[in-house]
C-alpha cells in the first residue's frame, strides 16, 4: 500500500513593523551625564524595591476581585479569553492526531509531502539499505499492493529552496517482492530498532542552520524512540559527529551509520526518511508524542554536555594548580598596578553578562566601551569570540552560567539555546534586519522562556550612516531596500555594515537587564 499526502504550497507574508522613531542625539557632555545617571539608577534602584512590590500586590488583589465579581465586564472578558484558549488547544490536539504517516501498517510505504519545509516517508516491514544505488528497499509478499511503490526523497528540511536541495543526495524508496531480481542481498547487519535517515549536508557549517535544519528536527523526529533508534546519515561529516556527538548520544544508543560509505546491507523493521520541523528553532509540544517542548530539548542539552563540562573543569583545575605560584604573583602585581580591591565574594554576587563578539561585518566597533559600560552597570563581563572549531561544550558552559547574553544579529545568536530560562537575551538589531532578528531569534527566545530585549539601532549607530545621505532609503526606508531581494539585503545590511553603539542609549537596556536579574533573585 502506498500513501501520498500533498498540499499546495502556501506563501506566507509577514508584515514588518516600521522602525521606532530615533531619539534626538545628544551632545557629548549630555551623553556622559545620562550614562552616569543610568549607572547610578542600576546600582541604587533596589532601595524602592519593597515598596514597589507592596503596591503591585495591592493592584493584583483588586484585579482578582474585579475578575471574580459576578456579572462584571472584566469577568465576561476573562470567560471569552478562556474559551478562546480552549478552542485553540482543541485545534492543536486535532492537528496532532491527524499527523500523516503517524501510524503506518506493516508492508507499507507512506510519504507525507504536505509540509512546506520538508518531506517525510515511513517504511515499515523488512527494510534494507543499498548504498550503491542510493536506495532503501521494502521487501513485501508477492502480489502485495505495495509492490509498485517507488518514491524519491531528499531528506533535508528546506525543500522550498531548490538551490540547496539540489545539493542533497536523493534516495530512492522501493517496495519489491521477496525473491525478485531487484531485491537487495541478504542482511549483513540486522537491527531490531527503527532507523531515522537524514542529511547533514545543505547549509551545514552555519550554526543556525545546523540547529534549525538539523539538530532540532532530529530531536523532533527521533525523541519518541527513547534512544532505541539508529541514525543513518547522508553527506556524513566526521567534524559534524565531533561537534554534535554529545547530542547524538542523547538520541541514540547506537553508533550512527555513514550511508554512502557503509556498503553493508543494513536491515530494519522500520525507517523514517526525512526529519519533521515545526518552526524556527522551535518545538510545538502539541505536535510531539509525549508533549515534549523546547524546554525539554534544553534539558537534553544539559544532559548532553554535563559530563564534558566536568572534564573541562577538572582539566582547568589541574592546569591552575601546576601554574598557581606564577599566576598568584602576576595577579597580585596586576591588582597593585590597577588599584583593584574588589573581593572575590563581591564579584560572585554580581550577575554575569556575556558578549558574543563578531569579526567582520556587523561587528560592534566600540566593544571595549560596551565592556566598560556593562561593568559600570554592575555586571561581571566576559567576551566570547566563537570560531568555527570552538567546542560547543565550552560555549554551553559559559552561556548556561550567564545571566545576560549580548550580541549582534547573526548566526551566533543561536547560542541563546544554551541559556537558562529566565535569563536575558539582548540582541542588537542592525538596520534592515528587524524581521529576521525577530523571526529567527526573538520569538524563539521567548518560547524558550528568556527575557528578550531587542536593541534596534538608530541610523547614526550604523556604519552605513557615513556612506549614505540621511534621506537615502538605505537609512530612511530599509523595508524598501529589502524588497529588492535577498542579494541586496545581504550586500547592504548583512555584509555591509558595522555597529557603533550609543552607550548612553544602550545603558537603558543594561539597566533593564540588571533590574530583571535583581527581581528574580529576590523572594516575593
Amino acid at each position: 500500500m502506498v500513501h501520498h499526502h500533498r498540499a499546495s504550497l502556501l506563501v506566507h507574508h509577514q508584515q514588518r513593523k516600521p522602525a521606532d522613531p530615533g531619539d534626538v542625539e545628544a551632545g557629548g557632555r549630555m551623553k556622559e551625564l545620562r550614562g552616569r545617571l543610568a549607572d547610578y539608577a542600576c546600582q541604587h534602584r533596589k532601595h524602592g524595591h519593597d515598596a514597589l512590590l507592596r503596591m503591585l500586590a495591592g493592584f493584583a488583589l483588586v484585579s482578582c476581585l474585579l475578575l471574580l465579581l459576578p456579572g462584571s465586564p472584566f469577568s465576561a472578558a476573562m470567560d471569552e479569553l478562556l474559551q478562546l484558549g480552549r478552542r485553540t488547544q482543541h485545534d492543536d490536539e486535532v492537528q496532532a492526531q491527524a499527523l500523516p504517516c503517524a501510524d503506518v501498517a506493516n508492508g507499507t510505504v507512506c510519504c507525507d509531502r504536505s509540509a512546506l519545509r520538508t518531506d517525510v516517508c515511513v517504511m515499515r516491514g523488512d527494510v534494507r539499505t543499498q548504498a550503491a544505488s542510493n536506495s532503501l528497499f521494502l521487501l513485501v509478499r508477492p502480489n502485495a499492493s505495495a509492490a509498485a511503490a517507488d518514491e524519491r526523497i531528499r531528506p533535508y528540511t528546506r525543500k522550498w529552496e531548490s538551490s540547496v536541495m539540489s545539493t542533497i543526495d536523493e534516495l530512492r524508496l522501493r517496495a519489491v517482492p521477496e525473491g525478485a531480481a531487484a531485491a537487495p542481498p541478504a542482511c549483513d547487519v540486522r537491527h531490531d530498532v527503527p532507523a531515522v535517515v537524514f542529511s547533514t549536508g545543505g547549509y551545514t557549517g552555519n550554526v543556525y542552520h545546523e540547529f534549525n535544519d538539523g539538530v532540532i528536527p532530529l530531536y523532533i523526529t527521533a525523541r519518541q524512540y527513547n534512544r532505541k533508534v539508529v541514525l543513518v546519515m547522508l553527506e556524513y561529516h566526521d567534524w559534524w559527529i565531533t561537534k554534535y556527538g554529545h547530542i547524538v548520544e542523547q538520541l541514540s544508543d547506537y553508533p550512527p551509520i555513514d550511508f554512502a560509505n557503509d556498503r553493508r546491507t543494513h536491515c530494519f523493521p522500520e525507517a523514517v526518511v526525512g526529519l519533521r520541523i515545526h518552526d524556527e528553532l522551535a518545538i510545538d509540544a502539541a505536535r510531539m508524542p509525549g508533549n515534549h517542548s523546547i524546554q525539554d530539548f534544553r534539558r537534553m542539552l544539559d544532559d548532553a554536555y554535563r559530563g564534558r563540562i566536568q572534564t573541562i573543569i577538572q582539566e582547568e583545575e589541574a592546569e591552575k594548580e601546576a601554574a598557581e605560584p606564577k599566576q598568584q604573583q602576576q595577579h597580585l602585581a596586576m591588582k597593585q598596578q590597577q588599584g583593584q580591591g574588589t573581593s572575590s565574594s563581591e564579584q560572585d554576587d554580581k550577575p554575569r553578562l556575556v558578549i558574543v563578539s563578531r569579526n567582520g561585518s556587523r561587528a560592534i566597533e566600540n566593544e571595549a566601551e560596551l565592556v566598560r559600560a556593562a561593568a559600570a552597570s554592575g555586571f561581571r563581563v566576559a567576551v566570547l569570540r566563537p570560531r568555527q572549531d570552538t567546542e560547543l561544550a565550552k560555549m554551553y558552559r559559559a552561556l548556561n552560567a550567564s545571566d545576560v547574553m549580548v550580541g549582534v544579529h547573526g548566526a551566533a545568536m543561536t547560542h541563546f539555546l544554551f541559556m537558562r530560562p529566565g535569563s536575558v537575551f539582548i540582541q542588537v538589531v542592525p538596520l534592515g534586519t528587524d524581521w529576521a532578528a525577530e523571526t529567527y531569534y526573538g520569538e524563539p527566545a521567548r518560547r524558550l522562556g528568556l527575557r528578550y530585549m531587542p536593541y534596534k539601532i538608530k541610523p547614526s549607530e550604523s556604519s552605513l550612516y557615513a556612506q549614505y545621505a540621511k534621506d537615502d532609503p538605505v537609512l530612511a526606508d530599509p523595508d524598501a531596500v529589502n524588497a529588492k531581494g535577498w542579494q541586496v539585503t545581504k550586500k547592504v545590511y548583512l555584509d555591509g555594515q558595522n555597529v557603533r553603539l550609543d552607550m548612553a542609549r544602550f545603558r537603558r537596556r543594561l539597566c533593564e537587564a540588571y533590574a530583571h536579574w535583581d527581581s528574580r533573585r529576590r523572594p516575593l
